[in-house]
């Protein structure tokens, strides 16, 4: 490995010691986790687009343009899964090449930002609806939804491309046999950054990810399902029993945002972080037993702990697609019009599409 820029260079048995401290949660444990979600994400995702695709009224209510795009990032984000518990999978080895390596971390990134910018869609749907229903009914329509998609595509694969230059494949020297437990050197190793003396590079990358992919969309989806749940709250015309369905919906939305993607960012930040600071004080190490006592092991715990919950989160869509959504075909407003009752789009995947597809 490359040392950082202006240091001496980190001893290849300090840097092989610090990495076998890595590879025992991964090759332990995190694998199996991630098959697990696989399963489960692309049977839930699955189910979810073929009934959008064959149940719903054409053309489709903004809703469920934005839940159908969701569900299609959850699936090909899901898709990058089994190569990487392969990958994971004891000896820690990858045998997909090159040009798989720099793809598959290209659509785990895009996708993983897919998801949350169509969560932050159908959350500012969701506030336009209900807040502004006029404005809604009279302006907005499946055209603008489908315009939207695309541009938050182009977003996703913009943000993510860089990937395709921080992610490379990290060939072992020649003659070192066969890849196995007990001749780790000879294993080839799939990189999510650059080398280490361009940590610092993909450090500010990070931060860029951090503030767009998860941070402002966090605020913005809470913004828009704080002032929704407002309005919810002061309708004299729904029950107890529909306000606390709603809460229930915006609070899983938010939850599952906030304990999944957001945590995600930040925690990469951090462990990219405290690789700095190793690599910085590694030339200085004496033993192994030192360079392993100087890792911070919350930082890793941490950021792959948040690699099991993204994947985790998109098992949980599917669920407020198919159960969440029918027990809220609701009118909270205070009208009794049909012009005032925009509110059966209040699901997450709506159901309801007639009404709110006519002319005003």
């Amino acid at each position: 490995m490359a040392a950082l820029s202006g240091t001496k260079p980190c001893p290849e048995e300090y840097v092989e010691a610090a990495e076998r401290e890595y590879r025992r949660f991964q090759e332990g444990y995190l694998w199996a986790i991630l098959m697990a979600e696989f399963l489960v994400a692309v049977g839930g995702n699955g189910l979810a687009l073929y009934r959008f695709i064959t149940q719903e009224q054409r053309p489709w209510h903004p809703a469920v343009v934005f839940s159908v795009q969701l569900a299609v990032s959850n699936l090909c984000y899901a898709l990058t899964l089994p190569p990487l518990a392969a990958y994971f999978y004891p000896p820690k080895n990858w045998s997909f090449g090159e040009v798989a390596c720099r793809l598959e971390r290209f659509v785990f990134t895009c996708n993983l930002l897919g998801g949350i910018i169509f969560i932050t869609c159908i959350s500012l749907s969701r506030y336009m609806v209900v807040v502004h229903p006029f404005f809604t009914r009279r302006h907005l329509r499946p055209k603008h939804a489908w315009a939207v998609s695309a541009a938050s595509w182009a977003m996703a694969i913009l943000l993510a491309a860089p990937m395709l230059g921080f992610s490379h494949q990290n060939q072992p020297q020649p003659g070192l046999g066969p890849c196995s437990k007990t001749n780790r050197e000879a294993c080839v190793k799939c990189l999510g950054m650059m080398e280490d003396s361009q940590l610092e590079t993909f450090r500010t990358y990070s931060l860029v990810l951090a503030c767009l992919g998860g941070i402002l969309p966090l605020l913005l989806t809470l913004m828009a399902y704080s002032a929704l749940g407002l309005v919810v709250m002061r309708s004299p015309s729904m029950t107890t029993a529909q306000k606390l369905r709603v809460v229930v919906l915006v609070t899983s939305g938010v939850t599952v945002y906030a304990c999944s993607y957001a945590p995600y960012h930040i925690t990469q930040v951090l462990h990219v972080n405290a690789m700095l600071r190793w690599m910085a004080h590694c030339p200085s190490f004496t033993s192994e037993s030192q360079a392993v006592a100087a890792l911070n092991p919350r930082a890793f715990f941490g950021y792959q702990t948040t690699r099991i919950l993204v994947p985790l989160a998109t098992c949980m869509h599917p669920l407020l697609y198919m159960a969440v959504a029918p027990s809220l075909n609701c009118h909270p407003c205070h009208g009794k019009s049909e012009d005032q009752s925009p509110c059966q789009d209040l699901p997450l995947a709506d159901t309801t599409t007639s009404q709110s597809q006519q002319s005003p």
